[in-house]
Parts: structure tokens; sequence; C-alpha cells
């Protein structure tokens, strides 16, 4: 008799089977009448959408947040978007530490493995700097906002929405209160701009870049290290996802700028300097934020097949943004063009970057085209709209972006189905859905004579 394989609950499986069930009771939440501001059930299918947008960050909505829910359904929103971008692992940790529970070595290792730490040591400190450092952040974003909020809706109403979208914000979810427009009503408001800007980049290039910085900041003003040695001094993942996010905000804001410059449907009728920062909030906000201050579907095509690659691209390794990721693209990049050179190892800022890596950067980005092809030709059977609005709606879900073309509100339930799954495979990675069930593990490595191959 064939022996039956034990389920081992690796970290990739309690991450995964841990949104799932976010997922199922955040909607079983927002399914209930008191949820609405009307007082009525919503259909599930919606609940079930909603509470996936919110959990896997993402921001796209088939309704308005503003106009549907009520202020308890806007708390299950804001929890939800809160445990999304902190992660499974981080969030239970934290609950733990609150009850006073002790983090057993087991549960170390679970942070270990997911934060791809070299080893546990330190493992519940970089937890609890992570919570402080995320909460301190929202905190000051949220005081920042309430200088808008507050005159325009006053004490109690302004300090909620100030919370809610620093929250969304931090958490590159991009879902708001404010009502249908969105941002758009704030499209020429400096404060609103700037503020939201910061929270998607702080929140996007990841938790390892902010401690790298402060250790290096720290050496400059304890006088160490020269203010011009300060990059030299840092990791190279913080070089690469400094760099690689530097090029895309400024060089999308740029192409933005000069592709939209006359458009009317977007900011042609904008001053120059609202031009200017109307351009560089798109570049910011296609990074897997979701908010936006200018309509998606007034974008030019040139705009949008720009945006589809931003998108693609998303923000850095264990931040709140989706997406591929920075380093993995530029990986691939400098793995194209040793390719090229002739050269025969992958090198970024003088130091290699072993074949482990490049192997993991081609999966990634495959295995992600992929799967937004497949979204996008199932998205394509089941709902009657334009091929740019259709792409550009799976790009967003499996991208965890949340901007639409106007196309989120219209889905059919098979439609709306494919985007959710969409948005629950791109929050916990293509790849990471495949290593979940696989009860294989080999150890060691297989030698096999090599073959040879003709390539292009």
């Amino acid at each position: 008799m064939k022996r039956v394989k034990k389920f081992k609950m690796t970290t990739t499986r309690i991450i995964v089977l841990g949104f799932l069930v976010g997922i199922l009771l955040g909607s079983f939440l927002l399914w209930l009448p008191v949820s609405s501001k009307n007082g009525e059930s919503i259909s599930y299918i919606d609940a079930l959408f909603v509470a996936t947008t919110s959990l896997c960050v993402t921001g796209l909505s088939p309704v308005v947040t503003a106009d549907q829910w009520s202020y308890f359904g806007q708390v299950v929103i804001l929890f939800l978007v809160q445990f999304g971008g902190l992660g499974v692992v981080t969030f239970t940790t934290t609950v733990l530490l609150l009850l006073g529970k002790r983090i057993t070595l087991s549960e170390r290792m679970l942070i270990q493995e997911a934060y791809n730490l070299d080893s546990i040591s330190g493992v519940v400190k970089l937890t609890i700097r992570i919570i402080k450092g995320t909460l301190l952040v929202e905190a000051c974003g949220a005081l920042l906002y309430s200088f808008v909020f507050i005159p325009e809706y006053g004490v109690l109403e302004g300090i909620w929405k100030s919370i809610f979208h620093s929250v969304s914000a931090f958490c590159n979810a991009g879902l708001d209160t404010v009502g249908s427009l969105g941002f758009i009503a704030y499209q020429t408001n400096v404060m609103i701009n700037i503020v939201t800007m910061l929270l998607i980049i702080f929140g996007g290039i990841g938790f390892p870049v902010w401690w790298d910085v402060l250790r290096v900041g720290k050496e400059v003003i304890q006088k160490e290290i020269l203010l011009r040695d300060a990059f030299r001094k840092m990791m190279l993942h913080t070089k690469i996802v400094l760099a690689v996010t530097a090029t895309l905000i400024f060089g999308g804001a740029i192409l933005i700028f000069l592709f939209e410059y006359t458009n009317p449907a977007t900011i042609g009728n904008l001053s120059f300097g609202n031009k200017i920062m109307a351009s560089l909030f798109e570049s910011v906000t296609l990074r897997t934020a979701g908010f936006q201050t200018i309509p998606q579907e007034g974008l030019t095509e040139a705009s949008s097949l720009l945006a589809l690659l931003i998108m693609f691209i998303g923000g850095s390794p264990s931040g709140t943004a989706g997406g591929v990721k920075t380093v993995t693209m530029m990986i691939l990049i400098l793995s194209m063009m040793a390719a090229v050179r002739g050269d025969n190892e992958v090198t970024a800022f003088h130091r290699k970057i072993t074949d482990n890596y490049v192997r993991r950067a081609v999966a990634v980005i495959v295995v992600s085209v992929v799967a937004l092809l497949v979204v996008c030709m199932a998205l394509s059977i089941t709902e009657n709209a334009e091929f740019l609005d259709v792409l550009f709606e799976s790009m967003s879900a499996i991208a965890t972006v949340g901007l639409t073309r106007g196309i989120t509100s219209t889905l059919t339930v098979a439609g709306k189905l494919i985007i959710i799954f969409a948005m629950y495979l791109g929050r916990l990675g293509p790849i990471t859905m495949a290593l979940a069930f696989n009860a294989k593990h080999y150890e060691g490595k297989k030698t096999m004579a090599e073959g040879k191959v003709i390539i292009g």
C-alpha cells in the first residue's frame, strides 16, 4: 500500500492559505448589511471582489468606496489593507507579541524564510522595527493629510479620511473614500500629491532598503564616512532598488509629460507646473499604487504602453508594492547586457550576481508574462471591451496596481472572478503559488552531460 505523504505547512503555504482565509473572512464581513451605507447586503461576488482587492492591496473596485461602505465596512477594508500590506507572517507575529506570547524557534524560522534572511538572529527585533516604522510613516502621512481633510470634512471625518488614505497609500492599495472622482478632485492640490507620492515610494522600496539607508545615514552623521561615499557603502540590493526606482519615476514622468502635454483629456488644460506634478504623480502611482489624478482612459496610446511597462515592473522586494519587482527586472537586463557583450559573469556596481539569482529572475518574468496572457485572454472572452482596456485591466490586477480604464464596474460575474484570481495570484506571486503545493523537495544537485542548442 502506497504511503500517503504528510502535508507539510511550509512558509509559502502558510502565506497562501493565510491570504485565502483573510479574503474569505473579509468578504463575509463586507457582505453583512452593517457594512453597507444603505443597510442592505451587497452581492457576495462584489464583497469578495472588494475583500480581495483590499487584502491584495490592489485598488480595483466594482463599487465606489465612499458611496457604498459604512464606517464599519471602511474599517474592515482598512484592516484588510494593513494586513495585506504587512503580510501574513509579520501581521501574525505582531499579534502574538501584543498578546505577550513567546515567539518559538519555528516561528522565528518562519520570519527568516518570509524575509529571505541569512539567519534567525534578530528576526523578532526586525519584525518590531517593521511595525514601528510602518506605524510611524503612516502616522506622519495621516498628520499631513489632516491639513487638507479636516478643513474640508470636519474634525472627526477629516481624521478618519487622513488615517484611511495614509494606510492605503503606504500599503500601495489605491482605495480612497473621497468619492467617484477619487484623487482627480485633488489634481492640483500640492499637499495631497506630495504626501501621497512619498507614502507610495516609502512603502514600495521595501523595508531592507529603509534600514540600509538609515545605517549609512547614521554613519554619515557620526562622520564615520563622507557624504560622497554614502551610496558606495550601501548594500548591492539597496543600490539597485534606488537606481531603478529613481530611473522609473523620473524617466516615466518625463515621458508622460511629453506624451500628454497637449492632451486635453489628461493634463493638456493644466498649468505648466501642474502638468509636471500630474506627470510625476502618474509615474509614481503606476508603480502599483492605484491612486489617480488623471483619468486612465484619457491617456494616449504611447502613455498607455508606457504605463503597462511600469506596472509590470512594479515596486521592490520586501515592500508593499506588486509587480515583478525592480531588482528582478534589473537582473534580467544586466544578464542580457552581459550576453550581448560576451561576458561570462553578470555584474552590478562591481559585484557579481550569481547564476541562481539570474535563473530566478528569468523564472519570475516568464511565469508573470504567461499569467498575464492567460488572464488577458480569459477576460477578452468574457468581456465586451476594447483590447487595450482589457490588457490594462489584466495588468493592473496581476501587478496589483488598481488603475483602470473604466471597465471594472462593468465586469461580468465571470470577469470579476477572473480579476479576483488575478489579484490573488499577483499579490502572492506566480512562483510562490506554484511552490506552495509542490510536495517534492530535492536535496543536492543533479549533474548531467552538457548539450548544445542554438539561440536566436
